[in-house]
């Protein structure tokens, strides 16, 4: 590949790190325009922290099931009050490692001779980018193709403002140094959830406003049920259907105002109201880079924007707001611009996690999308307690759902609710983009007991003579 080809590319998170490394890896001339830190959000602010943080939510949860395991510890009953949490030293934790695995990306760019500029950059056409440093300076850099991936940032309202303290973004809850004493968390969606489900297990009171009459609305419906049972069952309190209408600081209080005149009184809020693009006075319209009405860069499979020349990659795209993604977007426009092997983006093979607890795993076809009538499959679903292995860990909620083509047989998507579903979902995730048949699923060996037995079995009931 010739050297001279220079790839500008606008951030540095997943979907532009590791777009460079794959152009850097076909010879050429690399760089990344960032202002926010490499790693963007995904590592600095949202990722990485915040399953850092729900790790030792996770512990504290095992802990408490300590006594079904046939476990005693001095002076511990099982209870909340009986464990503590010392959230300065938590937070300095997920900052730290936040703070290493930015710097060993960096390390990486700079190994395979990827150069940074710390500093904001813009299109100033679809040949050229403007690179503004923090003391002001400019620096014009040519490009023979532009990547975009800026991200996106938490969403706010006008009267729902958040100052750092008590009224909280996702990305602001790592500054503080005592739990909430109540914590009221607006919005029911992955981010809300996460965050509700792990303060729940620190041993916050939580309450959860959702808008919607469930919690993980767009999630599978039988894995919302089940992770809504659990939370309620620990102590959340959960109000659904509930809006809100405006968040409040009064001193040491917060008050959430629901547009129904309700009132919820806590210590402490975060907001989970969803992202906003970061595409604004990024000289989009000098490149003709179209949006949508919600500021999001418009691209096809192959990342191309539809300026000549210039790809978008990550949350600014509003494709699927998830790190994998971003990062599969941003290697597809470089194998695509630089002349390599490339499969357009399919959507119908991502695998996403929500780390609540229990886990949600979801990969393939929706239960949602069978019962519309847009995709004709076969449905099991088989409970985690009837596994051995988690009736010795003490696993008594969950589920293993698969489905697959009738005819076929071929595996289209599954769900997996329990602990470490992130895990358990790999092997589903692999049946699905190969095109295992069910049979084909079920006849790889498992170890016994696993978890992962479940899924084998589940396919072995969609065997049909």
């Amino acid at each position: 590949m010739p050297e001279s080809q220079r790839v500008v590319i606008l951030g540095g998170g997943p979907g532009g790190y590791e777009s460079a490394l794959v152009a850097a890896q076909l010879g050429a001339d690399v760089t990344v325009v960032d202002s926010d830190g490499i790693g963007g959000s995904a590592v600095l602010t949202d990722c990485v922290p915040s399953k850092t943080l729900i790790a030792t939510a996770e512990l504290m949860t095992d802990i408490r099931g300590a006594r079904e395991l046939g476990l005693r510890l001095p002076g511990f009953t099982g209870l909340v009050a009986d464990l503590t949490v010392d959230l300065a030293e938590v937070n300095a934790r997920v900052k730290s490692l936040a703070a290493e695995q930015s710097g060993d990306i960096a390390r990486r760019l700079e190994r395979d001779g990827v150069k940074v500029i710390v500093g904001r950059g813009r299109l100033d056409g679809n040949e050229r980018v403007i690179a503004t440093s923090p003391d002001g300076t400019e620096q014009v850099l040519e490009a023979d193709t532009i990547l975009i991936a800026t991200g996106a940032a938490p969403r706010t309202l006008a009267s729902a403002q958040p100052d750092g303290e008590r009224i909280l973004t996702w990305e602001q809850v790592y500054d503080l140094d005592e739990l909430p004493e109540k914590l009221i968390v607006v919005g029911s969606g992955v981010t809300g959830a996460e965050f509700a489900s792990a303060y729940l297990a620190l041993g916050v009171d939580v309450t959860l406003v959702s808008s919607r009459d469930r919690v993980l609305p767009g999630e599978d419906a039988d894995a919302s049920a089940v992770l809504e049972e659990v939370s309620i069952r620990k102590g959340m309190h959960v109000l659904g259907q509930s809006r809100m209408e405006s968040v409040v600081r009064d001193g040491d209080s917060v008050t959430v105002t629901l547009t129904d005149g309700r009132q919820v009184t806590g210590s402490h809020c975060i907001l989970a109201l969803g992202s906003i693009p970061n595409t604004a006075d990024l000289g989009l319209e000098s490149a003709g880079v179209i949006t949508d009405d919600g500021g999001f860069i418009k691209v096809d499979r192959v990342s191309r924007t539809s300026a000549r020349g210039v790809y978008a990659a990550g949350d600014c795209t509003g494709v699927l707001m998830l790190a994998s993604v971003a990062a599969m977007q941003g290697r597809i426009a470089m194998w695509h611009f630089l002349g390599d092997a490339v499969a357009p983006l399919d959507l119908k093979k991502v695998a996403s996690n929500v780390f609540t607890a229990p886990e949600i795993a979801t990969v393939g076809c929706s239960q949602k999308a069978v019962e519309a009538g847009e995709i004709v499959a076969e449905t099991v679903m088989l409970p985690l307690a009837g596994n051995p292995r988690a009736k010795m860990q003490g696993i008594h909620d969950g589920f293993v759902k698969l489905f697959c083509r009738p005819g076929m047989g071929i595996v289209v998507g599954g769900v997996v609710v329990g602990p470490r579903a992130s895990e358990l979902i790999h092997p589903l995730s692999i049946a699905v983009s190969e095109s295992l048949t069910a049979d084909q699923f079920a006849q790889a060996f498992t170890v016994y007991p696993s978890l992962s037995g479940s899924l084998a079995e589940a396919a072995r009931r969609l065997h049909h003579v």
